[in-house]
């Protein structure tokens, strides 16, 4: 082979003399030949992917560039340069004069050219093709291509230049110019194959994405992030700043993909769950099949036989949980995203191969340190070789994490996206499963979790292969004594995986409290204003409390385990170590330790430690993310909505069909309806009514087709509009919500305002028809929110409306306004079909038809007249309403005023965003079952969450927005530094004394590491001492081990000691910011609570708290410990090899820069991204809290198109702030790699006084400062974002203070012993800056009295309330009670005092005990005693439990008539002298109203009674009216009187219908 090369050169090939020198040098035919071959083979390897593009049938064209033109003629140039050597040595050998005798040139001078010729043709078809490539903006191939030829030059570059010198002249002159043209050609090239040539039609998207226009190198070193971090270092960044996403990082291409695999993989999996049942099913069983195949043959219709299947599969497999499709999400991910998965596979083999050859480098540095016979200059290309291993290791290991995060990243929105859409089909059987919280948990909590699991999830096969790889190397260099070592790591992962079971117990432990504590708080935060109302806040926030308390416990005991853990871990090492060399230098007296097997094993060790590490992680991080995935595979797999329960088929006649239709909520459940059958002709307008609970709202349901269909046919004839019970607003403008995606007519939309009388409201709303409805429609009154749910469906110009009792949470007079010009015959709507569940009378006479609905069962059909005639359920019907208004068939009962009507819409909360309330069906579902259950069961845990703004808070909004600020104040979001107060305050809530003695004892720690490494270098200098091995005394021995070992257990010990005391203070910490937190929020005025949000308080309990608990004392603990890592290494290179000296100072400057550009731009992208996720999950929770809106009006696609772009949105936050940890990684590890460089050449420079133990401790030190570098700005950035949430909570522990609970002045013990009321100019309101609400009171109200308060809406009825209890402070005047001024004596003492039966009757969840006497003052014959009274006795001594029935989230187990008996029990319970009864208008059935009249009637003739009214007749037997009007007292008399003064009061009774002759009865 040799000599064949000889001849092809002409020279020889290979000599060893050739290196053997001091001055080395290659030969000329290696630099010939394989210097030549090895770019080339590279590019014709790469050449056909490339040239693929230029065969494409339709190429993109990008026009011609000056960079492009400069390529083409620079390879011109050099392809010309490549024929003028061929011309040369052509014309060497046959030039006419020479003498044919002479030697011809050379094989290679005539290849070689040639070679190079083809090539620069194809650099320019390659240049070509990258042009024709879309979006390509340069070719990476090309780029590594002129690098490695350049590289390969220089070899030839300085032979040539060494003879020039040496011999005194150029022998070949031409040939020696060629070179170096071509050289100069070649570098022009590469510095031009590095620059990016962005056509011009991307120079835009460019701009907004510069990813999308970085070059290789930049993409590389993730350069083209450079702007983003400048940007954020001069200023916070703002989500105007975010770059646009790649077209396939967008959540319409990802969700797509997914969509399509997962659809696949799903439909398999069914087929599966088919097989596995069909088989699992013989015997005993077969009888149920039959019977279900009987009823199948029963109903022939194909739809309902894939119900009846479906059903029966459902009740066979009851018992046991796996009903649904399994193992199929993960196989979808995996081929979703198989290419960054195996592009990622090749960067991490890559990188972990690498990883093994610093080790060997540094065996090879050491032993060159001791051997001084080496060349000087193998010691510096040894330097040169770790530097570019290191260099590589860091480029192919920031490419791998780029792509594992980008994958998660990719999944989580994968998994969002196909959730949401779910959502939007669920069943109604699949919804019961779970409620609002933990579906938006599995878009939030669980998309979370595989987002984390597969950001690591190659480590499952690296791991092992780094494992298996160190054990290789150790065996190498300690033979078999590594087996001492190993067999102490393999006892370390029993003893962890042992420690951590237990901490997930205890984790589980915390997990249950920390749900019970905010369940509780949500409810608090929900019923505030009760709380208030009632002074109860002790008695929560005792409770609340009581379970911090066990948090708290099992948080310390978490913590003392996590120590040991801590222990055994930071022991392993030194004990490996130990064990090992122990073994070694025992088991023969030829082993010797020297500094080659010393360091190289301690390297190697190190790798091992990682692998080791992580595996138990991954493998219990692997476990909850199973959790997870059956989650998601029960949500994702399970049933849809029957999207065919409602034909649409326009050949039938009439509008509506219902042919002989059974429904019910579930296919398990009951029939709600049975047989009904309806036809409703086109443009009919027909009422349903029927008694509470008789199936109104089911029946509009089933038209929907929300119900299971178990038998029978709904058809409608064209588009539906549907007006919910309770009115669905999203958090959009006014004008949004109205429009519901449709485009704007101007004129149509003024019209339907006009119409549903929402033009006056617009004039108090600050921005008009813009103004920004808060979540669940906040600001807006109940009468508003339900005109403006009016008005959507009246401008939705549908075929058919769907109008489920949309009258009843609006004044009377307002109700009258709505039906006579919207719904009525003379009506917006009067030419379309009309159905109208409603309970006023008064409108019957006017519609075409009356549907009376019994029990579920239609009973009657018929006009108005017809039915009155017939005496059947109707007129029954029709007499217990009329019943109340004696003699008048007025719209009394209708008159429910503006208050919400809380009858049943629970509001979900959950801890990660402000979740919304649930959708009617799932209410009526829960209302339904909780019905029946608390019969049956007595006991029901629901999980609704609720929360109600009651009548005063409407009002309240609707006034407080005139002034035209917004109501909720935007999130403050912090900018900028983290202030250093608050590290401060978090040391101080710690305690002094533990944070001192914390970081004193981890810094003996890290001395006792240092020293421990020092003694080895020692160690391993006696093999130097003791050439020999006969020589070396057994007690030195012995000693060095000792040593050895002792230094190693101490450092354990100290971390151990250091751990207990950091988790002793942490739980300090944690309990006196909860504790100031909570007592905080409890004492903050009602205004609070009304402009921020719920979720934003339950933030702080819930998110903040727990960063605090869990995430600062983790990120406080590994800064300390990565900032004394630092110092360390730096100081023990500094030791070995004191020049390093001189370079600190500048890679510290360089550290510091690059630390604070990262930490700033990292920073605010953290919390833009958390400030962009909660939309998310609020859209999210909307959504599904609105679904029968959306699905009823068809408005599915524009609602995934919204979910979309919120999703995107927060991507464009998350990918940067994934760039932005490469980008400072990248930074790092350069930085670290230039130390590595640094000590190795230091090291070679000075090796003639260097031991070889300190170069080995000194290199090994730099080897693995990278990663401390990197931990340490990721600890610092860490910390600061994790140190926000003391900020957080801190900002909340210094609101603003309502008055004291109790002062100094103490009322007496029987305050108020008479119940005398008096205002005296009394002035109110809100906020400081806005009007007055009540403008100057005065006014006596004797003992005893009846007073009825009347007015219209935002008259400041409820704000009287308020201001007796002092929710809201005075502005001027005061009000005396029995001649004590209320302003004077503690909240608590006034509050106390005085009973109000609210308006919307709110329950907490506990016993019904607790709910009527929290503090337990009262006996349980007394509460017996009251239950009596409000007719509760026997409902509650029918309950299993008794008075220890648990009543659920917001008291959805019982029927809102006994809740509201409840409010008045715990009235009676009070026995105050004062009662404020702010009159409930939600739909109460009329006896339960009857029932608490009379028994206010009998039971407080002796108190003092203020009733705000809403229905006029309730207060005609009041001793005096007042009434009020834009906050003045207008008329204050008795009502006879007032009726025939004919003013205020006189315009309002007439309004309601009561004027007759009957007043003068009174």
């Amino acid at each position: 082979m040799s000599a064949a090369l000889d001849e092809y050169c002409g020279s020889i090939f290979w000599n060893a003399s050739f290196l053997d020198r001091p001055d080395p040098d290659l030969p000329v035919c290696v630099e010939r030949t394989v210097l030549v071959w090895v770019p080339l083979a590279f590019l014709w390897l790469l050449a056909p992917w490339h040239l693929a593009t230029l065969f494409k049938k339709k190429p993109f064209k990008a026009p011609f560039s000056k960079l492009y033109i400069c390529k083409q003629v620079l390879a011109g140039l050099l392809f010309l340069t490549a024929v003028a050597a061929l011309a040369l040595t052509l014309g060497e050998d046959y030039r006419p004069s020479s003498d044919s005798s002479a030697p011809k040139s050379p094989v290679v001078l005539y290849v070689n050219p040639v070679l190079f010729a083809v090539s620069w043709l194809l650099v320019m078809l390659l240049q070509e093709a990258v042009r024709r490539r879309e979006k390509a903006v340069d070719s990476g191939s090309l780029f590594l291509f002129w690098l490695l030829q350049v590289v390969c030059e220089i070899f030839a570059f300085q032979t040539l230049l060494r003879q020039a010198l040496t011999e005194e002249g150029i022998s070949d002159l031409p040939r020696f110019c060629l070179f170096y043209i071509t050289f100069g050609l070649q570098l022009v090239a590469l510095v031009s194959s590095a620059i990016a040539d962005v056509p011009p039609d991307l120079k835009e998207a460019v701009r907004r994405n510069p990813e999308a226009g970085a070059a290789f190198v930049s993409r590389i070193t993730f350069n083209w992030f450079n702007r983003m971090v400048i940007n954020g270092y001069k200023r916070p960044l703002v989500q105007e700043d975010m770059w646009d996403l790649n077209e396939k990082d967008s959540t319409s291409h990802i969700s797509q993909e997914f969509e399509e695999i997962m659809n696949q993989e799903l439909r398999k999996a069914r087929i599966r769950l088919q097989r596995k049942k069909s088989k699992s099913k013989p015997g005993p069983d077969q009888n149920g099949l039959a019977k279900g195949i009987s009823q199948d043959v029963l109903v022939m219709e194909d739809t309902r036989e894939k119900a009846e299947k479906k059903k029966k599969k459902k009740k066979e497999k009851k018992p046991d949980e796996s009903n649904y499709p399994k193992s199929w999400l993960v196989p979808s991910i995996l081929k979703t995203f198989k290419w960054i998965l195996i592009e990622s596979a090749i960067f991490k083999l890559l990188q972990d191969l690498l990883a093994f050859a610093s080790p060997q480098l540094l065996k090879v540095m050491i032993s060159f340190t001791q051997d001084k016979s080496i060349y000087v200059w193998q010691g510096y290309i040894y330097a040169v070789l770790l530097m570019i291993v290191t260099f590589l290791q860091s480029v192919f290991l920031q490419q791998y994490f780029h792509r594992c995060f980008v994958l998660g990243m990719k999944v989580r929105t994968a998994i969002m996206a196909a959730v949401y859409k779910k959502a939007l089909v669920v069943s109604n059987d699949a919804r019961k499963e779970s409620t609002v919280g933990e579906t938006v948990n599995l878009m939030s909590a669980d998309a979370q979790r595989f987002n984390d699991v597969t950001n690591f999830i190659h480590l499952l096969w690296s791991c092992p292969l780094q494992i298996i790889l160190s054990i290789v190397f150790l065996w190498i260099e300690l033979g078999p004594s590594v087996l001492a070592g190993l067999l102490v790591m393999v006892l370390m992962v029993p003893i962890n995986g042992l420690l951590a079971t237990k901490s997930k117990t205890f984790q589980m432990k915390n997990m249950k409290l920390k749900d019970k504590r905010m369940k509780i708080m949500n409810e608090i935060l929900n019923g505030i204003k009760i709380l208030k109302l009632y002074a109860w806040e002790p008695s929560f926030e005792a409770q609340v409390q009581g379970i911090r308390d066990q948090e708290l416990k099992v948080m310390k005991k978490f913590a003392y385990l996590s120590a040991v853990a801590t222990f055994i871990f930071a022991c392993a090492p030194a004990l490996v170590s130990l064990a090992t060399f122990a073994v070694f230098v025992s088991v023969g007296t030829d082993n010797i330790l020297d500094a080659e097997k010393a360091f190289t094993s301690i390297s190697l060790f190190n790798i091992l430690r990682f692998p080791l590490a992580m595996l138990p992680m991954l493998i219990s991080s692997m476990v909850q993310t199973i959790v997870s995935k059956k989650r998601l595979e029960k949500f994702l797999g399970g049933e849809d909505l029957d999207m065919m329960a409602v034909q649409h088929d326009s050949s039938f006649r009439t509008a509506v069909t219902v042919s002989n239709g059974s429904f019910a909520w579930g296919s398990e459940a009951e029939p709600v309806l049975r047989n009904v059958s309806l036809d409703i002709a086109p443009g009919h307008l027909v009422a349903v009514v029927g008694a509470v609970g008789s199936g109104k709202s089911s029946l509009i349901s089933a038209l929907l087709g929300e119900m299971h269909n178990h038998s029978g046919s709904i058809n409608i004839k064209g588009s539906v509009a549907y007006v919910p019970q309770q009115a669905w607003i999203q958090n959009a403008t006014l004008k949004d919500n109205i429009l519901f995606g449709s485009d704007l007519d101007e004129d149509k939309f003024q019209r339907v305002l006009k119409v549903c009388a929402l033009e006056q409201d617009l004039e108090l709303l600050p921005g008009g028809v813009l103004t920004e409805i808060g979540e669940k429609g906040i600001n807006l009154s109940g009468g508003q929110k339900q005109r403006v749910s009016l008005a959507r469906a009246a401008y939705s110009s549908a075929d058919i409306y769907l109008l489920d009792d949309p009258l009843s949470a609006v004044d009377s007079h307002v109700g009258k306004h709505l039906f006579e010009r919207v719904i009525g015959p003379k009506g917006l709507l009067k030419d379309k079909t009309r159905i109208l569940v409603t309970h006023g009378i008064n409108f019957l006479p006017y519609v075409d038809e009356i549907v009376v609905l019994v029990d579920g069962v239609v009973s009657e059909v018929g006009s108005y007249s017809s039915l009155r005639a017939s005496r059947g359920a109707f007129s029954e019907f029709l007499d217990t309403y009329a019943k109340e208004a004696s003699n008048k068939s007025d719209d009394s009962k209708e008159s429910a005023s503006d208050a919400e009507q809380m009858d049943v819409v629970p509001e979900g909360e959950d801890p990660q965003a402000d979740s919304p309330p649930e959708d009617v069906v799932s209410v009526t579902l829960k209302r339904e079952n909780s019905l029946r259950h608390s019969q049956r069961h007595g006991k029901r845990n629901g999980s609704i969450k609720v929360r109600r703004n009651s009548s005063a808070r409407s009002k309240k909004d609707s006034e407080v927005t005139k002034k035209g600020q917004r109501l909720i104040e935007k999130e403050a979001m912090e900018t900028g530094k983290v202030k250093f107060s608050v590290y401060m305050q978090y040391l101080r809530s710690m305690g002094w004394g533990y944070a001192t003695t914390f970081v004193a004892v981890y810094f003996i720690q890290n001395v006792a590491f240092v020293g421990q490494n020092v003694w080895l270098s020692e160690w391993t200098n006696d093999a130097v001492r003791y050439p020999n091995e006969s020589t070396y005394p057994a007690h030195i021995r012995d000693m060095r081990i000792g040593v050895f070992g002792a230094l190693g257990i101490a450092q354990g010990f100290l971390v151990f000691v250091g751990t207990l005391l950091l988790a002793d203070g942490a739980i300090c910490a944690s309990r006196t910011l909860h504790t100031r937190l909570l007592s905080n929020i409890l004492r903050a005025p009602m205004l609070f609570f009304d402009t921020t949000p719920s979720g934003r308080v339950v933030n702080r309990f819930a998110k903040d708290i727990f960063t605090v608990d869990e995430m600062i004392p983790m990120s406080f603990r590994s800064w300390v410990l990565c900032l004394l890592g630092v110092l360390g290494t730096l100081f023990v290179i500094c030791l070995a090899t004191p020049l390093f000296t001189a370079i600190i100072v500048p890679l510290a400057v360089i550290y510091y820069f690059v630390q604070r550009f990262y930490v700033a731009t990292s920073r605010q992208l953290r919390r833009l991204d958390s400030v962009s996720r909660s939309p998310i999950y609020s859209h999210f929770g909307e959504t599904v809290a609105g679904l029968s809106v959306i699905r009823a009006y068809g408005h599915q696609e524009r609602f995934l198109e919204r979910n979309k772009v919120t999703i995107d949105n927060n991507l464009m936050s998350v990918y940067p702030w994934i760039v932005s940890n490469r980008w400072l990684a990248m930074r790092l590890e350069s930085l670290g790699n230039l130390m590595v460089f640094f000590s190795a050449l230091f090291a070679v420079i000075s090796r003639d006084t260097l031991d070889s133990g300190l170069v080995g401790l000194s290199i090994s030190y730099a080897l693995n400062v990278t990663q401390t570098l990197n931990w340490f700005v990721r600890m610092t950035s860490e910390l600061e974002t994790n140190i926000v949430a003391v900020e957080r909570v801190s900002e909340y522990t210094e609101i603003k203070n309502e008055a004291a609970w109790t002062t100094d002045k103490r009322p007496p013990d029987d305050w108020p012993s008479e119940g005398k009321v008096h205002f005296e100019d009394y002035k109110v309101r809100y906020r400081p800056e806005l009007e007055l609400v009540l403008h100057g009171i005065t006014c006596d109200i004797e003992s005893t009295e009846k007073i009825g308060i009347v007015g219209r809406t935002g008259a400041g009825k409820s704000s009287l309330t308020n201001c007796l209890f002092r929710i809201i402070e005075a502005a001027d005047g005061q009000i005396l009670i029995d001649g004590v001024d209320v302003a004077n004596i503690g909240l608590h003492d006034l509050r106390s005092r005085l009973t109000i039966i609210p308006q919307d009757p709110v329950l907490f969840s506990g016993t019904l005990r607790m709910n009527l006497d929290p503090f337990e003052k009262f006996s349980d014959e007394d509460i017996w005693k009251v239950l009596e009274l409000a007719h509760l006795k026997d409902f509650v001594g029918g309950l299993a439990a008794g008075l220890q029935h648990e009543v659920a989230e917001g008291g959805e187990n019982l029927s809102v008539g006994q809740r509201q008996l409840l409010c008045l029990a715990r009235a009676l319970l009070r026995k105050s002298r004062i009662l404020i009864l702010d009159e409930a208008t939600a739909a109460v059935d009329l006896e339960t109203d009857n029932l608490i009249q009379t028994t206010i009637r009998q039971e407080f003739t002796h108190c003092t009674v203020l009733t705000i009214a809403h229905r006029i007749n309730t207060i005609l037997d009041s001793s005096r009216v007042m009434v009020l009007d834009a906050g003045k007292i207008v008329e204050f008399d008795s009502p006879g009187a007032l009726l025939q003064k004919q003013g205020h009061f006189f315009a309002l009774a007439k309004e309601a219908g009561v004027i007759s002759t009957e007043y003068t009865a009174l």
